[in-house]
């Protein structure tokens, strides 16, 4: 079996401000080094439960945060950016049969969730999904939901999840026979009680086994919805507003909201990373 760990900073353990996460933060070698221990006990997991194959996504940031010296050699690793499939790229190599998230986090707008944000915090307030063409808000989601569609679409279904409580918890209603692991419990947006980083890794190890044996077994299943899709993004202000309604196929709704109605989820991808890019590009 081939397993995908798409790997991200924020819902690791002892992650709890800004200046853990920038490369020009004084905390951030450490952080770097503990997403590299978490990264790398969810590949040998997935190893023990079967995998033949692992690779690793650097998921965070500009995406070369991880380790590579402190990984386990049997690994490969996808670093750098911009990736066609960001936080998933490792679709295009082979399809995976499973796919693993570790330290992911909150959504834009998710109360008690260390540094909520989805896809880029800095333009987007929240990014909301529902049948195209619809007139009713639809559903609230996060990264870890975007990315999930994805690769069901590819048909690789998302078999375990770690992060704070709060990602967790949104993942284990929104994804039947998902196993999920929560590394910390926050408290506020900028802070958390979260377990040590041996036992963090611990856990991940041990859930990421069983995660794989499950997927082995039949018992988790793509996530799913309905096409085509209709995507909703909140900006921050006007002005990212204005430079988001220039792309194309991008309407507006009002003073802050624009929408894109998306065929495919590779193609509601594209429009996330279209929309955020564009806007911070603009905007000075």
């Amino acid at each position: 079996m081939d397993v995908l760990v798409s790997v991200d900073l924020e819902g690791v353990a002892g992650i709890v401000h800004p200046d853990q996460t920038r490369r020009t933060g004084t905390d951030f070698e450490r952080a770097r080094r503990l997403m590299t221990r978490e990264a790398n006990a969810a590949a040998l997991g997935a190893l023990e439960g079967g995998a033949v194959r692992v690779v690793v996504n650097d998921s965070h940031g500009d995406m070369r945060n991880l380790v590579h010296e402190e990984l386990d050699p049997r690994l490969e690793v996808i670093c750098g950016s911009l990736k066609p499939y960001s936080m998933v790229q490792g679709l295009d190599a082979g399809r995976p049969e499973a796919a693993l998230f570790v330290g992911y986090h909150g959504g834009a707008g998710t109360r008690a969730s260390v540094l909520d944000h989805t896809y880029y915090s800095a333009v987007i307030s929240e990014i909301r999904l529902h049948p195209a063409g619809a007139t009713d808000e639809g559903m609230p989601v996060d990264e870890a939901a975007i990315n999930a569609l994805v690769l069901g679409e590819a048909g690789v279904p998302l078999a375990m999840i770690s992060g704070d409580e709060a990602v967790t918890a949104q993942a284990a209603q929104r994804f039947p026979g998902i196993t999920t692991v929560a590394v910390k419990t926050s408290i506020t947006r900028f802070a958390a009680r979260s377990l040590h980083p041996d036992e963090a890794c611990r856990r991940i190890r041990d859930a990421a086994k069983r995660a794989v044996t499950s997927v082995a077994q039949g018992h988790v299943r793509p996530y799913r919805l309905p096409l085509p899709l209709g995507v909703t993004f909140t900006m921050l202000t006007t002005a990212y507003a204005d430079a988001a309604e220039i792309v194309p196929g991008v309407v507006r709704v009002d003073a802050r909201r624009v929408r894109f109605e998306a065929a495919s989820a590779r193609e509601m991808l594209r429009a996330v990373l279209t929309v955020s890019t564009m806007a911070a590009a603009e905007v000075v």
